[in-house]
Formats: structure tokens, sequence, C-alpha cells
């Protein structure tokens, strides 16, 4: 076992797949000589030269194609995107190319693509740069979408991503770079199902990414009050793991959803709704969302601080929930 951080663990995944398969090149911007804007592509210019570490022009839209053709070429591009609001320039190639040439061509071609995109609020980078935009992508078929949120996912689901013959949109939380933990070895992870990381009995807490340590810290709190909180981490965002969801509802009875999106047309929105929709009847009260603010992310600290979801937030709304007894 040993300790890494999320950035560590997301280089060792990149170096594995560049020495595992020749078809294998990054493309991004600053991601050569720079190292990256996060630092996760630091060395691999060095050790893989630039045909393999391809430095490219400020047009997201160019380059996201480029890599679309490269793997329509047979080729296995990764292609970073320094962050999520400006993956919305190359839109057009991921939503309208990328996720549909299986289906428009009949299952004569796929596109096995990998796209990095750093998302997320809480560096103060105002509202132009901290978007949680993955329930845009999450909503396309035709794309996987993923989201790490643990050093150990980190470090192994590039590989199921690079596997998949179709499109794969990661998300890395920016809050999450510095995070670090021990990796197990051999570490198991995939890209298909949730993952409970923490059981309990009497609220389901629901959430992926950069909300997810929050969630946790909230669960250690509600603890310290009698409250046994059972923690889902998501980590795919498409196609959603409604089961390991609904059983967890069906055992606690009661759900508070995490989202740095935007409350309004959430992620949270469409797992609530699954609840509804499969479990409404298994629940002891209404489902409920902790979800960023309606406003542009503010600049200012404190006020950033206030827009987001965070911990204190979390317990108010279980709390809130399970009233004033706690379950038995």
């Amino acid at each position: 076992m040993r300790r890494l951080s999320y950035r560590e663990a997301m280089r060792e995944a990149l170096r594995d797949a560049l020495i595992a398969d020749p078809r294998v090149f990054l493309m991004g911007e600053d991601i050569g000589k720079y190292g990256g804007t996060y630092a996760v592509t630091k060395g691999l210019f060095d050790e893989f030269g630039p045909e393999r570490i391809r430095d490219t022009p400020l047009s997201e839209l160019g380059f996201v194609g480029a890599g679309i053709g490269a793997a329509l070429g047979g080729m296995r591009p990764i292609v970073e995107v320094m962050t999520v609001n400006f993956s919305l320039l190359s839109l057009d190639q991921i939503v309208n190319s990328a996720a549909a040439f299986r289906h428009m061509s009949g299952g004569q071609f796929s596109v096995p693509l990998v796209v990095r995109i750093a998302t997320g609020a809480g560096r103060q980078v105002a509202a132009q740069h901290s978007h949680s935009l993955e329930n845009w992508y999450a909503h396309v078929p035709g794309l996987t979408v993923l989201a790490p949120a643990t050093v150990e996912d980190a470090r192994g689901m590039l590989a199921g991503a690079l596997a998949d013959p179709d499109p794969v949109i990661i998300f890395e939380h920016v809050q999450l770079y510095n995070a670090e933990d021990d990796l197990p070895e051999p570490w198991t992870t995939d890209i298909r199902s949730a993952a409970v990381r923490r059981a309990g009995r009497d609220i389901s807490l629901i959430t992926y990414g950069g909300s997810l340590p929050k969630a946790l810290t909230a669960a250690k709190q509600l603890s310290e009050e009698g409250v046994d909180a059972e923690v889902i981490d998501l980590r795919v965002l498409r196609p959603l793991d409604t089961q390991t969801i609904l059983a967890s509802v069906r055992k606690c009875r009661r759900a508070v959803v995490i989202d740095e999106g935007w409350r309004s047309g959430s992620l949270a929105a469409e797992v609530v709704a699954q609840i509804a929709e499969q479990a409404l009847y298994d629940l002891d009260a209404p489902p409920a969302r902790v979800c960023s603010e309606e406003v542009p992310i503010p600049y200012a600290k404190h006020m950033e601080e206030a827009a987001l979801p965070q911990t204190e937030k979390i317990v108010a709304a279980a709390k809130a929930m399970i009233g004033s007894e706690v379950p038995v």
C-alpha cells in the first residue's frame, strides 16, 4: 500500500497507459513542457516526447475534433480540457460527433476517445471558471461520464475508459488534486458502478466528485449525534447505477442528494426522480437536495463558500429530514 495524492494517481495512470499501448497519446493546452495547469502531466513530456505529449493551440473545438479524428483512425487519444467552462467550445464535437458516430454509422465506427476535464469551484476564480457542468454531459446518450473522487478511482478508472470503444468523459474536481490517501495493491475500480463509501442505516447521503469529502465529514458529524448515515459515491454519472442508489434508499428510507451543480436541472434532480419513480413507497420522508445556489459563483471567498454545498448544509438537511428523534 502506498500513499499518493489524487494528482499523482492520475499521472501514474496516464504513464501506465502510455507505456502499455503505443496508440495512446495526450493532447491539450500546456500539457507538455509546462506539465499541465494542475501539474497532472508533469514529467511526461521529458519521458515520452512531443509526438505523444502534444501541446495544442488554444482551440478546444479544434483539438477535441482532432482527437475524434485520431480515434476514428485507430489511435487512443486522451484529450485534456483545462477547465469545464472551456469544454463548452467543444460541445459540438463531443455531442454532435463523438457521441453520435456509432449510431449515425449504423455501428460501423466507434470513437475510443477519452476527454479529461477539470471541473468545480472553491478556488476563487470567479463565475467564468467555477462551473460544475457534469450533468450537461451525463444527459447525452453515447457518452460514458465518470467522476472519480478518490485516489483509487483516479488511479484505476483511466484503464477502463481507454478500453471502452466509445467516448468517455472524466471529470476531475480541482479541489481533489491535492487530496492524499493510501492506494491499495491491487486496487479495484470500474466504470459502471457506484460505490458505498460508508455503510449506514438511518439516511443515505448520495453524491459524487468534489462533494464526496464533504458528505463523508457530514456523516461523521451526524454519527456523533446518533445518526448513522450511509454515503454513496455515484462515480459513474452516465450510466447511473440506480440499483446501488435504490438499495441504499430502501434500507435507510431517507435520502439527501448533494451536487455542486445548480439545483435547477441538476444531476441531483435526476437522482431524486429515479428514487421517486422506483422507491417512493420505501421512503419515510421526501428526498432532499443540497446544491449550489442559483447564482454565478462569486469571487469573494466567503460568498463563494456560501454559494456551494458545504458540510454544514448537508448536516442541516439530514437533521431536518430526520427531525428531533434519532431513528431506531
